[in-house]
């Protein structure tokens, strides 16, 4: 009789104290979305990172994100530069392809703004006297005063674009949206716009305003189209982004190729966010963003300019690869997403989809596969989010793990597990079935 094979976070654990033999690589096949958070895994291609653990990185380029989901579903990819909500509506079976996926590593936190037109931001300016240095709820605000006007005037609704209905960039638009005010379901009109192709139907009028990642906002605006009203830093500053996105089959067909694909991101994350080797990757990204080089190193460099008139504006650590445990899959922040999914509508709350929700992320195969590293690896897999004061967890060994204040926009916290309490408590939320389709 067979024996059964060791759990998967085993023999990642195993494969981790194994060293890298001469031979053949093992090609992996990634696929991406041309933006700047796709650096570590540019940086593990480019750098070498990879190849020092066996492996050989394919980095695959698509256009929108539900090709991404469905590339990697038909096995066409074997992992993928993901969303963070991306594996937890694969794991609760949203949308029209649900293939199960989980992430066992975060790869990067920040990059996101909002930007609106400039026709509409100047109409914010006149009817609120904004003078362009106002935060990103005092924007909210003006917005509101905009919509409420238009809607007097009988105005069609403001359209706004976001990059996949399960994505950071939705959420975070609707949490800044609401935060002003505004019901993003009744108010205005949400659609779906693939990262590549937000400044151009900024430009065209398509839409009045979108939230994506680095680099389109900065296009938008250096086309003169656009105005950026809020970057994701103003509206939680720790906010889940990208994530390395693995299907369960190959993950369990491929235990040591995973454990040493963890390891070479580790090292290329870590490279990333020192600020000596910024430019560098710069050079490194632009072929791959579509982007010139000048202002992919900007961006890197914490420089966002956010208006056409010349201003701009210094946003501290804009793009995190690495610091402060930013590559931990925190079961905590996968919990937050499933109640922002229940708050606008695309799931039902229940203690089965919370359980789902939580699957999405394996803190456990990240602490196999980089234990034992110099790492200060948090030994929880909950914290609570968006709180206005720092924080200090355990780590498996290393001494506590001091993480700064992360506070959301308005002021609400999250404690997990603790889901359906947070929902009730927002004063604007929709009803269950209101949403998005998936047609992208």
């Amino acid at each position: 009789m067979l024996a059964s094979p060791p759990p998967l976070e085993k023999r990642a654990a195993t494969a981790r104290t194994k060293s890298v033999t001469g031979g053949a690589s093992r090609t992996v096949r990634v696929g991406f979305i041309p933006l700047v958070d796709v650096g570590v895994l540019v940086a593990a291609h480019e750098v070498g990172f990879a190849g020092r653990e066996g492996l050989s990185l394919e980095l695959i380029k698509e256009v929108s994100w539900a090709n991404v989901r469905d590339r990697l579903a038909f096995h066409q990819f074997d992992v993928a530069h993901m969303l963070a909500p991306m594996p937890v509506a694969a794991q609760l079976r949203l949308g029209s392809n649900p293939s199960p996926t989980f992430t066992p590593f975060a790869l990067s936190k920040g990059g996101n703004a909002i930007t609106l037109s400039i026709g509409l931001y100047r109409a914010m300016q006149a009817i609120a006297g904004l003078d362009g240095g106002e935060d990103a709820l005092s924007n909210a605000r003006a917005l509101k005063q905009v919509v409420d006007q238009r809607g007097r005037d009988g105005e069609r609704p403001l359209v706004f674009g976001m990059t996949y209905p399960f994505s950071s960039h939705n959420y975070e638009f609707r949490y800044w949206l609401a935060a002003g005010g505004i019901h993003p379901d009744r108010d205005v009109t949400m659609t779906v716009v693939p990262p590549p192709f937000s400044a151009d139907a900024l430009a065209s009028g398509a839409i009045d305003g979108f939230c994506v990642n680095a680099p389109w906002n900065m296009l938008a605006v250096a086309r003169g189209v656009g105005r950026v009203v809020a970057v994701k830093a103003d509206i939680w500053p720790s906010s889940p982004e990208k994530v390395l996105g693995v299907r369960p089959d190959w993950a369990d067909n491929n235990a040591e190729t995973l454990a040493r694909l963890l390891v070479a991101l580790d090292r290329a994350a870590e490279w990333c966010d020192d600020r000596g080797n910024r430019r560098e990757l710069a050079t490194m990204l632009s072929p791959y963003v579509d982007a010139p080089e000048d202002l992919v190193r900007d961006l890197l460099l914490d420089r966002f300019l956010v208006d056409p008139d010349g201003r701009v504006r210094a946003i501290p650590d804009y793009l995190t690869f690495h610091r402060g445990a930013a590559n931990f899959p925190w079961i905590s922040e996968a919990l937050w997403t499933f109640g922002q999914m229940v708050r606008w509508g695309q799931a039902r709350y229940s203690p089965a989809d919370e359980r789902a929700a939580a699957s999405a992320c394996r803190p456990d195969l990240y602490r196999a596969a980089l234990g034992g590293r110099q790492r200060p690896i948090p030994s929880v897999d909950l914290k609570p989010e968006g709180i206005g004061n720092a924080i200090s967890l355990p780590t498996e060994g290393r001494g506590p793990l001091s993480l700064p204040a992360s506070p959301f926009i308005d002021g609400m916290t999250f404690n997990p597990p603790g889901i359906a309490d947070h929902v009730a408590a927002f004063a604007i939320r929709s009803d269950f079935g209101r949403g998005f389709t998936d047609d992208f």
